[in-house]
C-alpha cells in the first residue's frame, strides 16, 4: 500500500471510530476500550477475560457495565418509548457505518444479505424467552436442534475479486423472538434500511439474496415490493410455481382465472423453452475449471395467502446447473433454482444474478469467525436485553476489523507460510487483521480517556441477601406449549 492510500484509511478509520464514540450515551470510554479488545483478542475465551487484553485498561468489572448501558439509550423523550429510542440511537449507527461503504463500481448495485444464525443457551434456566432453534449438527441421526434464542442478521456484501477473503459489514442485528419468525425480522430490517432517505440503498438499485427460508410469500410480499430493490431467494427444487393466465373470456359467472400452467421444478417436461440462456465459466480456487449453465424464464407467479396476495407480484426463475469442464459431469445432484423479485430486475443479467448469489455465502463465513474468534455466542448472561447488546458489539468489532484491513501487517503463523496462498493476497483476512489489531491501535490512538480510580465499593449491604432468579420455561413454537426448565 502507497503512502497515500494508508493516509487515507488512518483518517477514515480516526472518523469511524470518534462517529462511533459519540453515538455512546453512557460508558462510552469502557465502550470503546471494549471493542478494541474484542477486535484484538487472541487468547481470551469467554468475555471476562477481554479485561486481561492490552486495549482494556480498566477493571473487569467494567465489561458488564460496557455492555449494559453502552448501546443502551439512557434519555427517552416522553413522546417516544423505549424502543424507538433504540431504534433511533441503532439508525444513527448505520448511518455511520454506511458513510464508510464504498459505492459499487464493477456491478450496478448494491448487495445485501439477510440470514439467521442460533444462540444455543441449554442450560440458562433463567434466561426468559428462549425457544427451539436449529443449530449445524455434524453427528449422523441427531435433530440439529437445540434450546436457545437466534439473531438474524443484515449486512452488505461489499465487492471483491474471486481470491479477496469473504469480508461482509453486518450493519444490523436483531433477536428473532419466540412469537416471531425470522422473516418476519429480516423483513423489518430490510425495509427500515430501504426506507431510511438518508441511505443511498432505497434511491439507487439494491439487491438482496437469502437462502431458501426466506422463498416465503408472506416475506417476498413485503421485500419485493420497493421501486429499486430487487430479491434474489434459493427456492427448494420440488417447488411448483404457475406461468401466467392466458387472456381471461368475458364471463359474468365464475372467479377470474389468477394462475396459468403449473411450472413443477422436479418436472422438466413442465418447463417450457426458457427465455434466456447462457453459458459461463469458471473456475475454483484450486483451478478446477468449471461451465456454469443458466436458464431464465420471465413472468412467473407463486401462489399466495388471502393476506399476502401474488398473482399481481410476477417474478423471473433462474435454473444454475454446475458441470466439471473437463469431464463435463454435474458438480450436485440437483439444480440450484434462484427466484428473481423486483420491478428492476430485468435489469440484471444471467451472470450477476448467479454471482449476486454465490456470494451470499460470506455472511455464512462471518457466523463462523464471529463465533470462534469474537465470542458471539460465549456470553453467559441470564438478562436479554445484554445479550442482545452483546451481538452488536461483536458486529461493531467486526466493523473495525474490515476498516482496518488495509492497514494491517501479515504475521503468519509457521505452518501458515507453506500454504499456497501465502503472499499472494493483497487483503488480509479476518483473523490476519485480528493479530495485527493490536499494533493498529497503538498508532492510531483511542478516543477512550484514561481510566480514574473510584476507591474500594462499599459492596452489598451486611445482611443482604438477592433473590433467586426466576427459572423460565423453553417455548415451542408449533404446538404453542411451555416446557418447565
Amino acid at each position: 500500500m502507497n503512502k497515500i492510500a494508508a493516509n487515507v484509511a488512518i483518517e477514515s478509520l480516526n472518523i469511524f471510530r470518534q462517529n462511533l464514540y459519540d453515538t455512546f450515551p453512557w460508558c462510552a470510554d469502557a465502550g470503546m476500550d471494549l471493542l478494541d479488545s474484542l477486535s484484538a483478542n487472541q487468547t481470551a475465551r469467554s468475555v471476562a477475560e477481554l479485561s486481561l487484553n492490552e486495549p482494556f485498561k480498566r477493571a473487569y468489572s467494567s465489561v458488564y457495565d460496557a455492555i449494559e448501558h453502552t448501546l443502551t439509550a439512557t434519555e427517552v423523550p416522553v413522546e417516544c418509548t423505549t424502543a424507538d429510542a433504540q431504534q433511533q440511537t441503532q439508525k444513527a449507527r448505520v448511518a455511520i457505518i454506511s458513510a464508510h461503504l464504498p459505492a459499487p463500481v464493477q456491478r450496478p448495485f448494491w448487495l445485501m444479505g439477510v440470514d439467521t444464525t442460533p444462540n444455543p443457551r441449554p442450560f440458562a434456566a433463567t434466561l426468559t424467552d428462549r425457544s427451539i432453534v436449529y443449530p449445524p449438527n455434524p453427528a449422523p441421526g441427531n435433530k440439529p436442534i437445540a434450546v436457545g434464542h437466534s439473531c438474524s442478521t443484515l449486512a452488505l456484501l461489499p465487492e471483491r475479486s474471486p481470491l479477496d477473503p469473504p469480508w461482509i459489514v453486518p450493519i444490523d442485528c436483531q433477536r428473532v423472538t419466540s412469537e416471531q419468525k425470522a422473516t418476519e425480522v429480516a423483513a423489518k430490517q430490510v425495509s427500515a434500511l430501504l426506507t431510511d432517505e438518508a441511505l443511498p440503498f432505497g434511491r439507487e438499485l439494491s439487491v438482496e439474496v437469502a437462502d431458501s427460508s426466506y422463498c416465503h410469500v408472506g416475506y417476498l410480499a413485503v421485500t419485493g415490493g420497493f421501486a429499486n430493490h430487487v430479491v434474489i431467494v434459493r427456492s427448494a427444487n420440488n417447488r411448483v410455481f404457475y406461468d401466467q393466465p392466458a387472456a381471461p373470456t368475458v364471463s359474468a359467472h365464475g372467479h377470474p382465472l389468477w394462475y396459468g400452467q403449473p411450472f413443477k421444478l422436479g418436472h422438466p417436461t413442465t418447463w417450457g423453452p426458457p427465455d434466456a440462456h447462457g453459458v459461463y465459466t469458471d473456475q475454483t480456487k484450486n483451478g478446477r475449471a468449471l461451465r456454469i449453465e443458466l436458464q431464465r424464464w420471465n413472468g412467473l407467479l407463486m401462489r399466495g395467502t388471502r393476506a399476502c396476495p401474488m398473482q399481481h407480484s410476477p417474478f423471473d426463475l433462474v435454473c444454475c446447473q454446475v458441470f466439471d469442464a473437463s469431464t463435463g459431469q454435474p458438480l450436485f445432484v440437483h439444480p440450484l433454482w434462484l427466484a428473481v423479485m423486483g420491478a428492476r430486475r430485468a435489469e440484471l443479467s444471467l451472470e450477476q444474478i448467479y454471482a449476486a448469489y454465490r456470494q451470499r455465502f460470506d455472511i455464512e463465513h462471518f457466523f463462523r469467525f464471529a463465533k470462534q474468534h469474537l465470542l458471539l455466542d460465549a456470553f453467559q448472561t441470564p438478562v436479554v436485553e445484554r445479550e442482545e447488546n452483546w451481538w452488536l458489539f461483536v458486529c461493531l468489532a467486526y466493523i473495525q476489523l474490515w476498516m482496518a484491513a488495509p492497514l494491517a501487517m501479515m504475521f503468519p503463523n509457521p505452518w501458515e507460510r507453506y500454504l499456497p496462498s501465502f503472499g499472494i493476497k493483497t487483503i488480509l483476512t479476518p483473523s490476519q487483521v485480528q493479530r495485527d489489531f493490536a499494533r493498529i491501535i497503538r498508532l492510531l490512538g483511542t478516543p477512550a480517556r484514561a481510566p480514574k480510580r473510584r476507591g474500594i465499593s462499599h459492596g452489598r449491604a451486611l445482611g443482604m441477601r438477592p433473590p433467586r432468579r426466576q427459572r423460565h420455561p423453553i417455548i415451542f413454537k408449533g404446538n404453542k406449549h411451555l416446557l418447565a426448565a
